[in-house]
């Protein structure tokens, strides 16, 4: 990756792009630094209550740089466009108006990206307004009542208007930086600005586990060995993520020869490459996004511990719940196989190679081809769903075994989905600098 990296540095127009997503990754995280107007987040943040570990807040948390804890501009992240996204997707499959958009080439794609955008803005108009209500009810803004001051009900409205505009344009100008960094920039935009978030929080984590006052090694015996544990598992994860990211079924081909003129095409064999984690961290980003709209609800509704139905309802979404993490896990599946569908058409893919004079050896061209294809992309969909699942339950299992085994009150979580994202946001990242290097004929860089 280092070499990579330094490779790419040398050619100039490569270079430029790597300081352009750079730049827009240092303006995003200026802007999850500056507060918005009347909220007093105080020292320590909005979610620094203990009982906050383990929840869907911390987990944000890490998503947005800690932006979320003290009510940034930038507090909501890039949640709001994951889940505009999802919408979207879903409602191409579903309404025949919107899958006609999306085969209608670049234009029905761009109609698309402009709806999404749009479902954007209104998811964070919506989740602004829940965080405003969140903050108002629990005294975190200037003028509440705990600093003896009582706004007038004019006052009341400017200050809602005012904290709740600045969060539904931090989202879109996030929006807005994302694509910037694709049509200008190196990699995803979307995937490097969560990148960046999650990078941003990780020397605060390793001084929570390892420091000498309050880490883990202070308390000595069993929480020092599950330190190094934690460490141990971290690095065993990131080569468990590198290997199941580069892992891929490959589907033989033959083509028949063919004259074409005066010249002789085809007569080869090759094969389709079908990468085992096909849809990436998708599935686990998605499945995040679904399980986050009961706390936003919740938010709404201000469940106290014991207040009725809804508390213990809502006590299920928490990621320390063994119903969360079954809810997850049926989850990932489903957006592996929801993803996977979007990715692959065996059908077209059987006419494509029917078009071509190919034939997959041992099977019939037509219907067999396409239902042999099904049934391998059903089973590596299953397959990689199932290794995705292992590294985004762990963390999981880990913190429901530690919570009820230890005595201190601590829990340790090693983030299996943060780790995902930044494994494979920076394999992709590094893959796309390979491919626009051999674009431009250097050879040698990648030898």
């Amino acid at each position: 990756m280092l070499r990579t990296l330094a490779n790419a540095w040398k050619i100039a127009d490569i270079r430029k792009k790597i300081l352009f997503t750079a730049l827009i990754l240092l303006f995003y995280r200026i802007g999850s630094a500056i507060p918005v107007p009347f909220v007093n987040a105080g020292e320590n943040g909005i979610f620094n209550d203990p009982t906050m570990q383990g929840t869907f807040m911390e987990y944000l948390n890490m998503m947005t740089g800690n932006a979320f804890n003290y009510g940034t501009i930038f507090a909501l992240s890039i949640t709001p466009y994951i889940n505009s996204s999802i919408i979207i997707q879903l409602l191409t499959v579903a309404i025949p108006a919107l899958e006609r958009l999306a085969k209608d080439g670049e234009e029905g794609r761009k109609k698309i990206a402009a709806i999404t955008r749009y479902t954007t803005v209104i998811l964070g108009l919506l989740q602004s307004t829940a965080y405003y209500f969140y903050l108002r009810g629990n005294n975190f803004l200037l003028g509440a009542a705990k600093d003896g001051v009582a706004l007038g009900t004019i006052e009341q409205i400017f200050q809602a208007l005012v904290i709740i505009l600045c969060f539904t344009a931090g989202t879109a100008l996030i929006m807005w930086l994302g694509e910037q960094i694709n049509d200008k920039g190196i990699g995803n935009g979307i995937s490097l600005i969560l990148f960046a978030g999650i990078v941003s929080r990780l020397p605060t984590i390793f001084a929570q586990l390892y420091s000498a006052n309050g880490g883990y090694f202070s308390y000595g015996g069993v929480y020092a060995v599950l330190s190094v544990v934690v460490g141990i598992c971290l690095l065993l994860m990131i080569a468990y993520i590198v290997w199941m990211d580069n892992a891929e079924r490959r589907i033989p081909v033959q083509y028949a020869k063919r004259v074409v003129g005066r010249k002789m095409y085809g007569g080869q064999n090759t094969h389709i490459p079908i990468k085992v984690n096909m849809s990436g961290v998708m599935p686990v980003i998605f499945a995040s996004s679904i399980l986050s709209l009961p706390p936003t609800i919740n938010l709404f509704v201000g469940a106290k511990e014991g207040e009725g139905w809804y508390d213990h309802f809502f006590k299920f979404f928490s990621s320390s719940s063994w119903v969360y993490a079954i809810m997850y896990f049926l989850l990932i599946i489903f957006f592996a196989y929801f993803y996977a569908s979007i990715q692959y058409n065996p059908i077209e893919m059987a006419n494509n190679i029917r078009k071509n004079s190919g034939a997959i050896p041992g099977i019939r061209p037509g219907k067999p081809t396409s239902d042999y294809i099904q049934r391998i992309l059903s089973r590596i969909t299953l397959l990689g769903a199932l290794l995705l699942s292992v590294v985004a339950l762990f963390p999981i299992l880990w913190q429901l075994i530690t919570t009820a085994a230890l005595t201190k009150g601590m829990t340790i979580s090693l983030g299996g989905t943060s780790i995902i994202i930044l494994v494979g946001v920076a394999l992709e990242t590094v893959k796309q600098m390979e491919s626009q290097m051999m674009m431009r004929h250097y050879k040698g860089f990648l030898d």
